[in-house]
């Protein structure tokens, strides 16, 4: 069942990046390949000028193993895992750099620095993930959020991780995204927590005249298929056409991106977005392509 398909960056989502490219930005606890490769693929995609920051000699080690010259490189020389991600924070804070990504690193460890209040990376919206999600390389994309960062959002949260995705889908390029907010059902029972908050986000994103089409709540299959709706006598602007996927809670997103990655071959770029810098959360298991379309999509967010 599980895919053997060689996952593939999308290239419009590289082209967008490239307009804007190179970006000035900071690879956390870098130490290991899978880093160092994406890292060079996003230089030589003209992406990314990037600065290094783990155990110097094993970065070296691996650059000199892909035959990188990374000599002309801020290469910042910290060996202990969970004191990388404060370095990383504060040169963000400080203007040094645009963009954090993740590398070696637990994702509680970096978001709990990028979170210090001191630092002023946060403005007045909530942070929120969104993946962007492609199949092959001219693939139309598809969100996916909060699947790694927001755990149980409450309403008011799940406003913001509405705002952050249309504000992202309209960067890429969809002017007036249609959002589905994901429930088990397309009623409202109280006995579906889910679907009440779906309701109240719809009605709510009326009211404040967000510039997407918003409708849930929605079950899984009328939000994608087109044909499910019909039969199912759903007829919406959203049904079937779904640009971006709000779920319910942590759990429904990461299943989801990763059922998508490990039974279809999917690219799953994922970013933290609604902060003055954006930050790259990627799986420590994530291929080379996820983690250079994820620094793609960050460049794009900015």
């Amino acid at each position: 069942m599980l895919s053997n398909k060689k996952i593939v960056c999308s290239e419009k989502l590289i082209k967008l990046a490239k307009t804007k490219g190179p970006i000035k930005v900071v690879i956390v606890n870098a130490g290991k390949a899978v880093s160092i490769e994406s890292a060079k693929q996003a230089v030589e995609e003209g992406l990314i000028e990037p600065i290094f920051i783990g155990d110097q000699k094993i970065i070296e080690v691996l650059a000199k193993e892909i035959k990188w010259d990374i000599s002309k490189f801020e290469i910042i020389d910290e060996p202990t895992e969970n004191n990388t991600a404060p370095i990383a924070a504060k040169m963000a804070s400080e203007g040094k750099v645009k963009i954090i990504v993740k590398g070696h690193i637990h994702t509680d460890i970096l978001m709990k620095a990028v979170l210090k209040r001191d630092l002023n990376l946060i403005g007045k919206k909530r942070l929120s993930h969104v993946w962007h999600m492609t199949l092959d390389k001219n693939d139309k994309p598809f969100i996916i959020t909060d699947g790694a960062l927001n755990v149980l959002p409450k309403l008011e949260t799940k406003m913001h991780i509405l705002k952050n995705s249309v504000d992202f889908a309209k960067r890429i390029g969809i002017n007036k995204p249609k959002v589905s907010v994901l429930s088990a059902t397309e009623e409202v029972l109280e006995s579906i927590p889910s679907s009440i908050d779906a309701k109240e986000l719809t009605d709510r994103a009326k009211r404040e005249r967000i510039d997407a089409d918003v409708f849930g709540p929605m079950a899984f299959d009328n939000s994608v298929s087109e044909k499910a709706a019909q039969i199912k006598g759903i007829n919406n602007v959203v049904a079937g056409k779904t640009d971006i996927l709000l779920v319910p809670n942590v759990e429904a997103g990461n299943g989801l991106v990763k059922m998508m990655i490990y039974f279809m071959g999917a690219c799953a770029a994922g970013v933290v977005i609604g902060g003055k810098v954006p930050v790259v959360i990627t799986s420590r298991a994530d291929s080379a392509p996820a983690r250079l379309a994820s620094i793609a999509a960050a460049i794009v967010a900015l």
